[in-house]
């Protein structure tokens, strides 16, 4: 960028009321502290009144005016934008302007606004294991939940992460159309000032609440994809990220969960995550559904393939899996049972046995995109049978909390010590009353309790 009136420095920017002063290059979009001080020079004494206090100016990424202080230079040629109290915001953006209404002792004003660009860094200490040295040991919250019980979940069951859904209202199963419901996101904000200095890091998840909550985002199919991911972006994505992720500082954001119908399409996935990260400063990620997979189903081979394969996970900073996986056909299990049915998954299906290597398949999402790969949904239902449709806490009425715990436990023992794993996070927690008359049945029981709380404690 050139302007005839600008020369930048190391420390902070020239401006020149002479025409005929040759222009120069200067550094924007620079990321700097978040106490930065910036310098405005100018090659002659500058009238320091309430006009031109109004044109130099500092404004966020949503074009708010940020409170910054501003005093004059000791030779009457500088002024001095020191940083709003507190600080900048890590990972937001601003711009400074410097615009037409500042004006010399001899009456000479800037023809022209010039902007600096500049970021704030992140704070490392709040990143969500920026160098992924630190397992994440989450859970997700229900839409429901109630903040005290979220704060009073994290210790119990001994969470480093909180997984916070926004309800996104969606019509129908065919609606390219959403909005973000404002009780939600005021709740999620609200719960995330009740964390602030308690180290408990952050992922953001715009959750799919699909006709009131009674159909599930894994069927969603919207009639106008280009619709679709135009609204997904504008109307969720970037609110989200301007009005919580950036202002909160929140470390990881999902831009999309267990969009079956959805997922495949592979260009437009790419260019959302490229436009999240133009805007957000913290960690993407995406939850992409299980899968079943047999060696005799061709069918479900090239599903899994496809997946695999999709370049959407090349952008993320992570890889998200909803570990719904199907393991035995068995009511109940031993702990040992199950940890061979996770790389020999023993699911008959109409007489013959899948044999699916369920861990040898989420390692391969490793070795193929290079990413940690993370369980952002690992949940069981407590009833018997909890191992064989995970995804269905309804399909029988036999509570069986030993079950759900043993499954929780051969997770554990499968996977605890795999250096790719990033962790997980536990479905689902902070409200455990009943719904719609029945009991919560992902709620983990306390014999699962202690086996979450031995995850990651060593």
């Amino acid at each position: 960028m050139k302007n005839k009136f600008l020369i930048a420095t190391f420390f902070g920017i020239l401006l020149l009321f002479s025409v005929n002063v040759k222009a120069a290059n200067f550094t924007d979009n620079q990321t700097v502290d978040k106490n930065k001080t910036w310098t405005v020079r100018f090659t002659g004494e500058i009238v320091y009144d309430d006009l031109t206090k109004e044109g130099i100016t500092v404004t966020d990424s949503k074009g708010n005016i940020v409170k910054v202080g501003l005093q004059l230079g000791q030779d009457n040629k500088a002024v001095i934008a020191t940083a709003p109290q507190g600080g900048y915001i890590p990972g937001e953006s601003y711009i400074l302007k410097v615009g037409t209404k500042v004006h010399s002792n001899k009456g000479k004003l800037l023809k022209s606004e010039t902007n600096l660009h500049f970021d704030i860094k992140s704070d490392e200490a709040k990143t969500l294991n920026s160098k992924f040295e630190t397992k994440i040991k989450s859970g997700n919250l229900s839409v429901d939940y109630t903040i005290d019980q979220a704060l009073s979940d994290i210790d119990k069951f001994g969470l480093n992460t909180l997984n916070i859904p926004v309800a996104i209202k969606i019509d129908n199963l065919t609606s390219s159309d959403m909005t973000v419901d404002e009780p939600s996101k005021e709740k999620a904000i609200s719960l995330i000032k009740e964390l602030s200095g308690r180290n408990i890091n952050i992922i953001l998840e715009p959750y799919p609440w699909i006709n009131g909550g009674d159909s599930s985002e894994t069927e969603w199919t919207p009639d106008n994809m280009n619709t679709f991911f135009s609204n997904w972006k504008t109307n969720v994505l970037k609110p989200l990220i301007d009005d919580i992720g950036n202002p909160y500082d929140v470390q990881a954001l999902y831009v999309g969960s267990n969009f079956e119908k959805i997922e495949a399409e592979e260009k437009d996935w790419c260019s959302t995550i490229d436009y999240v990260k133009t805007y957000y400063k913290g960690l993407v990620t995406y939850r992409t559904n299980w899968w079943a997979k047999a060696s005799w189903d061709p069918t479900s081979k090239t599903h899994y393939e496809s997946k695999l394969n999709n370049k959407l996970f090349s952008k993320l900073d992570f890889i998200s899996i909803a570990a719904y996986f199907e393991l035995t056909n068995n009511p109940t299990n031993t702990v040992e049972n199950l940890v061979s049915a996770i790389e020999k998954s023993q699911i008959s299906v109409e007489g013959l046995i899948r044999n699916q290597n369920i861990k040898d398949e989420i390692k391969e999402f490793n070795n193929t995109w290079e990413k940690p790969i993370f369980f952002g949904e690992l949940g069981f239902p407590k009833i018997s049978g909890a191992a064989t449709h995970p995804w269905d806490p309804y399909q029988n009425n036999t509570i069986n909390n030993v079950e759900q715990a043993n499954c929780f436990e051969a997770y554990r023992r499968e996977f605890e010590n795999e250096p790719w794993l990033l962790g997980f996070s536990i479905f689902a927690i902070g409200e455990n009353s009943n719904e719609k008359g029945k009991e919560k049945r992902y709620y983990p029981s306390e014999e699962s309790m202690q086996v979450i709380k031995n995850w990651y404690s060593k």
